[in-house]
């Protein structure tokens, strides 16, 4: 995948891409409103330029609570984030599968988990949710994505998310064009279990 002329659709305002990144940026907005006060722990995983996130800091009341970790594997899509994220925002080159880059960072209150599920195996996207107690504080965020093209795997990512006590907050419409979930943990954070891989990227999507 040529993650630098993907992230180029977000130039045409008409895109999937673009019409996503509107949909993500409304519920991380609407997370950081809700979230109790006090610091806001944020981690993103896969974060690219870190557009989902920091596009919301700009501007929003909350920003100074805000205390965020992105990791993103491409160094030029690092690099583009980092010189648009404020001092309180780091930027990780990285591998953003291994469990220990969010270190010192969780439990969060929004985990960021965009542009992953359409790119990994159906087992590695039940294993990365099977995780997310582990990054998640009681009544924490988290905002998935995958396209809801047939066969349509969100209603089921939704019940993985389900069976480890997720609530569902929202899921996009199948034929919006793209497909954005939103979930709240209502359970118990559990510890970091340092040494785990998540998911392996899968070229050309599973």
């Amino acid at each position: 995948m040529d993650w630098q002329a993907w992230h180029r659709q977000y130039d045409d305002p008409e895109s999937a891409l673009s019409r996503r990144l509107v949909a993500v940026q409304a519920h991380v907005r609407a997370a950081l409103d809700r979230a109790p006060a006090g610091p806001v722990p944020v981690i993103a995983l896969c974060a690219g330029q870190g557009r989902d996130l920091l596009g919301v800091l700009a501007d929003h009341l909350r920003r100074a609570d805000v205390r965020a970790r992105l990791v993103e594997r491409d160094p030029d899509l690092a690099a583009a984030a980092r010189a648009q994220a404020p001092e309180q925002v780091e930027v990780i080159t990285g591998d953003a599968s291994q469990i220990d880059q969010y270190d010192g960072m969780v439990p969060a209150e929004l985990v960021l988990l965009c542009g992953i599920f359409g790119n990994i195996t159906n087992a590695d996207i039940e294993r990365t949710i099977a995780a997310c107690p582990q990054l998640c504080r009681t009544g924490a965020t988290v905002i998935w994505t995958r396209q809801r093209n047939d066969p349509d795997l969100a209603p089921t990512i939704c019940d993985w998310f389900e069976q480890r006590s997720f609530d569902r907050v929202w899921l996009s419409d199948k034929n919006a064009g793209f497909g954005v979930g939103v979930h709240r943990f209502t359970g118990v954070p559990k510890p970091l279990l340092k040494g785990q891989t998540l998911f392996t990227f899968v070229p050309g999507g599973p």
